[in-house]
């Protein structure tokens, strides 16, 4: 029918996908563009031209037409979803004044004057001081107004990559709250702004004019200009409308908007989400964020890293599955489930703990990675099998944290991004959880949830939970085995929980140690 598909456009970390939906959540074409994530002038370093970002966006639209059967006339809405705290300083044409910093980005802030008076006080008290001035360190704005003043004192709009896309397709300064998980002064509790006496004000420094306005997911932040029009190819005036960053579409378009049931996303980080209507921190000073749902939270807990640890792997081990890939036409990854498959659970006693990259407050800044238990029987496959193991327990410490703090027990799992089309890693899970591990119909979620938000925002769906029973259905479901996940719980409950206090004092010394 006329008018009632929906265009979504997903901003990943690699990539630009173009995706065609109708209102039964079928995907109906598709057109990805492939970009080098980041480049690298120092160590540590992770900058982006925004042009590659634009760029790879119109290409991506461009492509989509080409598509067989695609009816530009049947798009009813447009909704774009973005990775997360990528960040732009942008003039008053919306000119970016420098390259952007993408969020794998490792610079710090030095010399960040800690935050002072009550709060600093009340900080102290907590024994939140170091998580603050550990913030402060990893704010980007801060870095900027230290190192490159003139930058900052120009720029006119410090945005989000979702709040300078959203400026070329409508020509306004405005982003979703759905969007705004940054370095920001936001206040996750009421999804604006922070209040003038906000703690985050004095720890960041950011002026409140060079932030954007806010709209709430399902909301029209525009419609399409004649200058995006043209360059994208997107017919002139639909509307633009907001959806959240991709980890909450994700959630979203996985179906899970109910409490009980958790979105685990196996990418370049690996998350354990749950939707809430009430405002929880699982670890206290990490609020929830924003869901693509408006007014609700995502419970998240992050191990930063996460499916990038598979890259590691096959970079450092895996040379002889790069070439065997090559000899077949296949990616090296597709030949990993035979690693997993030659090792038995519980890797002969070899126990990962993930935090290859530290954290806020569990685990904290000075957490590492560890490997645990090594023998002579142990292989690279021990390790790889290892490595999923160590996401999984990881991941399923921060659901049992989750169903304390909110009370509401977790009964199912919805597994999304790249790692879960690996079956190994899918039957691992559910065998570490002891819960049915299910894989959303399609791949692109993220993509999915943030058409969902176009759909509710243009009254195509009434609500959400008509969203969802409409547009989202499971592809198939692994059930745990219950000799394995008896192995699986021994080793969680008595080794790995232990671990990290275990490692902790050691973690610290190494800090100090160069």
């Amino acid at each position: 029918m006329s008018g009632e598909n929906l265009l979504a456009i997903d901003n990943g970390t690699q990539s630009v996908r173009a995706l065609l939906f109708d209102l039964h959540g079928n995907l109906l074409a598709k057109k990805q563009v492939p970009f080098e994530p980041y480049y690298s002038t120092a160590p540590g370093l992770a900058e982006q031209d925004p042009e590659v970002f634009w760029k790879a966006v119109c290409d991506a639209c461009q492509g989509l037409w080409q598509q067989p059967g695609v009816d530009r006339s049947s798009i009813a809405a447009v909704s774009l979803t973005t990775q997360r705290n990528t960040m732009l300083n942008l003039d008053k044409n919306g000119q970016p004044l420098r390259p952007a910093i993408v969020w794998l980005d490792q610079r710090r802030a030095e010399g960040v004057p800690p935050v002072g008076g009550l709060w600093g006080a009340a900080f102290r008290i907590a024994g939140a001081s170091e998580t603050v001035a550990y913030l402060q360190g990893e704010a980007e704005c801060n870095w900027l107004r230290f190192n490159q003043p003139e930058i900052w004192k120009q720029t006119y709009r410090y945005v989000c990559l979702s709040g300078y896309l959203t400026y070329r397709l409508v020509n306004r300064f405005v982003d979703s709250t759905g969007c705004t998980v940054a370095y920001l002064p936001f206040d996750y509790k009421t999804q604006t702004w922070a209040g003038k006496w906000d703690w985050k004000w004095e720890a960041l420094g950011v002026e409140a004019d060079k932030l954007t306005e806010l709209a709430r997911p399902t909301e029209i932040l525009g419609q399409i200009t004649p200058a995006a029009a043209e360059a994208t190819g997107i017919p002139v005036g639909l509307p633009l409308v907001a959806a959240a960053a991709d980890k909450a579409c994700e959630v979203l378009g996985s179906g899970c908007v109910e409490p009980h049931i958790a979105s685990l996303s196996y990418g370049s980080a690996a998350t354990i989400n749950t939707t809430h209507q009430k405002y929880i921190e699982v670890i206290p000073m990490i609020p929830p964020y924003p869901s693509a749902v408006p007014g609700a939270y995502s419970m998240e807990i992050q191990i930063y890293r996460g499916y990038w640890m598979v890259s590691w792997f096959k970079q450092e081990f895996a040379l002889r599955e790069q070439l065997l890939a090559e000899q077949q036409g296949v990616i090296p990854e597709a030949l990993f489930d035979d690693l997993v498959k030659s090792v038995p659970p519980g890797c002969e006693g070899l126990v990962l703990q993930p935090y290859w990259a530290p954290g806020l407050r569990h685990p904290g800044p000075e957490a590492r990675g560890a490997i645990i238990g090594f023998g002579g029987m142990h292989t690279r496959a021990h390790i790889y099998r290892a490595i999923l193991e160590g996401l999984a327990y990881a991941l399923r410490e921060g659901a049992e944290n989750t169903s304390k703090r909110s009370g509401v027990p977790i009964t199912a799992l919805r597994v999304a991004g790249g790692g879960s089309q690996s079956e190994a890693a899918m039957q691992l899970t559910a065998d570490i959880f002891g819960l049915p591990a299910s894989r959303p119909h399609v791949y692109e979620a993220s993509g999915l949830g943030a058409a969902m938000d176009a759909a509710v925002g243009m009254k195509l769906q009434p609500d959400f939970k008509t969203a969802v029973a409409e547009m989202t259905r499971v592809r198939d479901t692994f059930e745990p085995d219950p000799h394995t996940h008896a192995i699986y719980e021994q080793l969680y409950r008595e080794v790995y929980l232990h671990m990290y206090q275990h490692l902790k004092p050691l973690y610290n010394t190494l800090r100090h140690i160069h």
